[in-house]
């Protein structure tokens, strides 16, 4: 019999459906791949903000990771927003007891509005216990810049920047170019870091303030993509098409940053236009 790919997602709740835990679901779905969840904090939030942040007690956490493992092992699986050094250490000791599938690290640190979403002295926690770890890693600039020290303005910064990384045990790295400081910057270039090789996947910049979601959507696309058995750098390239897809076609919703499109990539989702 085969098996139904199945991926889990480890992160908050975002009640505006736009990223986090609804985000990473709606992205398995649209991949064809049966998604689980462990939700590791509950935020309050629309298109406009962050306004409240509940982190869910360890004791929870370790209890969603133990039921999803000992009936619903999934294939492949992804971190999100984990908030506090405490949720981090929790999270990374069942993943050693339980072994999971790939995995791939988003480390979400600051909400599209500016709001934090991890705590200072959680970034050392996700170092020391996580990046060793993970399989691949996805951050943003800023991200990566607060991971490593190194502040990346160019192929040569951002190779050092992903070396330090790879040197903390991360084994694949995605440095996403789209927090580029010349917003006016045709072309987004995000830097690859396998561990045999290296590219670059360029596509254009969109003058669209929906973008609400864009890592955790690209995250999730390659988790899925792993949990159908996909090599890593094609479970990139499909994320890299699916999140262009996702932002190019806007759904313009809320007032603020907006989400990303989901339905994209097919055709029976709601008109655009």
């Amino acid at each position: 019999m085969t098996r139904i790919p199945m991926a889990l997602t480890i992160a908050g709740s975002d009640s505006g459906g736009g990223a986090g835990i609804q985000a990473d679901l709606k992205t398995f779905q649209m991949r064809g791949v049966y998604g689980m969840s462990v939700i590791t904090a509950i935020t309050a939030q629309n298109t406009r903000g962050v306004f409240d942040i509940h982190t869910v007690p360890q004791s929870t956490v370790r209890a969603q990771i133990q039921a999803i493992a000992e009936d619903l092992p999934p294939t492949a699986l992804k971190i999100g927003m984990l908030s506090t050094a405490d949720i981090i250490e929790c999270v990374a000791a069942c993943l050693q007891t339980h072994r999971l599938g790939p995995l791939v690290l988003d480390p979400v640190m600051i909400a599209k509005g500016g709001a934090p979403l991890l705590q200072q002295n959680a970034i050392a926690a996700l170092i020391a216990c996580l990046l060793p770890q993970a399989d691949i890693i996805t951050p943003n600039l800023p991200e990566a810049e607060a991971l490593t020290g190194i502040p990346i303005t160019d192929d040569a910064s951002a190779a050092e920047a992903a070396a330090r990384l790879q040197a903390l045990g991360a084994k694949s790295i995605v440095i996403k170019g789209g927090h580029s400081g010349n917003s006016q910057d045709a072309v987004c270039r995000d830097r690859v870091f396998l561990p045999d090789r290296t590219f670059v996947l360029e596509c254009p910049r969109f003058d669209t303030p929906h973008t609400h979601g864009t890592g955790c959507t690209f995250s999730a696309c390659i988790t899925a993509e792993l949990a159908k058995g996909h090599g890593m750098e094609a479970a990139i390239r499909s994320a890299k098409a699916f999140i262009t897809a996702a932002i190019s076609q806007p759904l313009n919703i809320g007032s603020g940053h907006g989400p990303v499109n989901h339905w994209a990539c097919q055709t029976n989702g709601p008109a655009l236009g």
